[in-house]
C-alpha cells in the first residue's frame, strides 16, 4: 500500500506507552461528549474568552462574562481540562487555552470540520452500522426520505445547507488557483466538461481566468438550473452552458462535442459514487473523448497527504458518505482509483499532489 512518508511514520508501527494507549482508547469510548463539550467551549465564547486574556481566568470570572451558570462553566471547563483544550494554574485556579484549544478555536478546517458534524453528520452517525451493512446511508432519514443526500440538498434545514456547503466548498476552493495553472498552463484547453459542477464556481474560475476557454456543465437539472441562475450576470459567464444529465445513468452518454473535446473535469467528484459507478462515468465519459482530451480527476486521495491530520479527517469523511451521503462511497486510496481509472480503458498520464487543502490532480488519457 502506497503511503506518503508522514503517514508512513504514523501508521506503520505503534509507539504509544500502555498508559498513553488506554488514555486513546478511553478518548474514543467518550467520544460523543468530547465532541458537544468542545463545541459548546467554542459557541459560548469560553475559547474565545480564554484566549483574550492575558493571564487567564478563573471559573467565576468566566461566569460573569457569559451569563452561563457556575454548574454549566465548571462542568465545561473541568472537562475541557481533561480533553485538553484548557490546562490550569492549580496555584491560581485560572485556566488558559492550550495548542489544542487555539486549534480547535483558530483553525478554518477545524472549523469547518466542526460545523459540518454537528449539523450534518452527527444524529445520522447512529444509525452507521445500519448503513455499513445494507449499503444505504441509514443517517439520512434524520432530515429527509431521499435516496442520497444530493437529492435533498435544496431542501435540507437552513443551518445544514451552511455547514454541507462551508465543508465542500472550503477544501475544493482552496485548490483552484494551483489546479488552474494546471489545466490551461501545462495543457491546451479551450473546450471542457465540467462534470458534477455543482453550483457553477469552477465554471468561474475557468472563464475568468481563459480568456477563450468554453465551459459546459454537466449534472442533474435542477441543479443545471441552480447553476444557471447562480452564474447569470457574472462576468463571462456568456461562456458557461449547462447539460442536465443523470450521471449515473449507465445508458445515458456524454454529450458529444462537435470538433472534440479538450478536457473533461471532474472536482470532488468521483469520491461521491461507488467503484462501479465510477467504471460507468468514466466509461462513459471516455466516449466523449478523443485522444486530445485530457480528464483532470482532482481529489483527496487519503494516502497522498502531506501531513497526517488530513488523512485522518478525510477517513473519517468517508464515514459521512457510508451514513449520510449516499451509502457506498468513500474517499479513496490511490491505487484504487487508479485501479479504477485502469478498468475504465483509461490511462494515467500524470499525478499532481500537494495543492491546498491536500488535493491531487490525476490526469487521464486514452490507452
Amino acid at each position: 500500500m502506497y503511503l506518503s512518508d508522514s503517514l508512513k511514520k504514523k501508521y506503520t508501527k505503534d509507539d504509544l506507552s500502555a498508559r498513553d494507549a488506554q488514555r486513546a482508547a478511553e478518548f474514543i469510548a467518550w467520544g460523543p461528549a468530547v465532541f458537544q463539550a468542545s463545541r459548546l467551549m467554542v459557541k459560548w465564547g469560553i475559547l474565545d474568552l480564554l484566549r483574550d486574556s492575558d493571564h487567564g481566568m478563573t471559573e467565576d470570572e468566566v461566569v460573569d462574562k457569559t451569563g452561563l451558570s457556575k454548574y454549566a462553566v465548571k462542568c465545561l471547563l473541568e472537562a475541557s481540562l481533561c480533553i485538553g483544550t484548557v490546562f490550569i494554574n492549580p496555584e491560581t485556579d485560572r485556566y488558559s487555552l492550550s495548542k489544542t484549544g487555539w486549534f480547535l478555536l483558530n483553525d478554518p478546517a477545524t472549523r469547518v470540520n466542526l460545523d459540518f458534524n454537528h449539523d450534518v453528520n452527527y444524529e445520522g452517525w447512529f444509525h452507521l452500522e445500519e448503513s455499513l451493512k445494507e449499503g444505504k446511508p441509514a443517517g439520512l432519514k434524520h432530515f429527509g426520505d431521499w435516496p442520497t443526500v444530493y437529492e435533498g440538498l435544496s431542501s435540507l434545514p437552513e443551518q445544514v445547507q451552511k455547514s454541507w456547503f462551508g465543508f465542500d466548498h472550503f477544501y475544493s476552493d482552496s485548490s483552484f488557483p494551483q489546479a488552474l495553472e494546471i489545466v490551461f498552463g501545462k495543457y491546451q484547453v479551450r473546450s471542457l466538461y465540467d462534470v458534477g459542477g455543482n453550483t457553477g464556481k469552477w465554471a468561474l474560475q475557468c472563464v475568468n481566468y481563459n480568456p477563450d476557454v468554453e465551459v459546459t456543465v454537466l449534472d442533474l437539472p435542477q441543479q443545471i438550473e441552480l447553476m444557471k441562475k447562480n452564474v447569470e450576470g457574472k462576468e463571462h459567464s456568456e461562456r458557461i452552458g449547462g447539460f442536465g444529465i443523470n450521471l449515473l445513468d449507465e445508458k445515458v452518454p456524454f454529450p458529444k462535442r462537435e470538433g472534440g473535446l479538450d478536457a473533461i473535469w471532474m472536482s470532488q467528484f468521483l469520491d461521491c459514487f461507488s467503484e462501479d459507478e465510477i467504471i460507468s462515468i468514466l466509461s462513459r465519459a471516455k466516449a466523449a473523448m478523443t485522444v486530445n482530451t485530457r480528464i483532470f480527476i482532482m481529489e483527496t486521495l487519503w494516502d497522498r497527504q502531506r501531513f497526517e491530520p488530513a488523512s485522518f479527517c478525510l477517513t473519517m469523511t468517508s464515514l459521512y458518505f457510508a451514513a449520510i451521503a449516499n451509502g457506498n462511497s468513500k474517499m479513496y486510496h490511490s491505487e484504487d482509483m487508479i485501479r479504477l481509472i485502469e478498468t475504465a480503458g483509461l490511462q494515467v498520464e500524470n499525478i499532481y499532489d500537494g495543492l491546498g487543502q491536500g488535493h491531487s490532480i490525476i490526469v487521464c488519457k486514452l490507452m
